[in-house]
């Protein structure tokens, strides 16, 4: 009986080892702390914590607890616009990296809120306006 738990233990460990070094591969390559929410809520829940990336004309985001290899949302620059930018509301500070800011966004692929540090929101606003030539650049401020 004794060595079951033992098992358990140690299948436990194993699987919060293998997501912890995910996030730190992932910190590692250029990436930073995110908070996404797919659909308004009032309450101030649905905010999922996650790391972002920029590649290219994309920029992917991976949920700390999701064991997939590829990005949980993929968010692409064309076409995507800026709605709001605002600080979050009590509920939502406990879901989301520590001095963020909470930006509404829509495109084609539909409307997600965003939340992350001034920093981090600075660098995607400059990458979003950094469009290729030729193509609209959204409001972003």
């Amino acid at each position: 009986m004794t060595w079951i738990v033992a098992v358990v233990l140690v299948v436990t460990a194993g699987g919060l080892g293998l997501l912890a070094w995910r996030r730190l591969r992932l910190l590692r390559a250029g990436g930073v702390h995110v908070a996404l929410r797919g659909r308004k809520d009032d309450s101030g829940r649905g905010w999922q914590l996650g790391v972002g990336r920029y590649r290219g004309d994309e920029f992917v985001w991976y949920r700390v607890l999701s064991v997939r290899s590829g990005p949980d949302k993929v968010i692409r620059r064309d076409g995507l616009e800026i709605d709001a930018r605002r600080e979050p509301t009590g509920p939502e500070t406990y879901s989301m990296p520590l001095g963020s800011m909470v930006i509404s966004c829509h495109g084609p692929d539909g409307t997600v809120e965003i939340a992350m540090g001034v920093d981090a929101m600075t660098g995607f606003l400059s990458w979003l306006e950094s469009s290729p030539p030729g193509s609209a650049i959204p409001w972003a401020s």
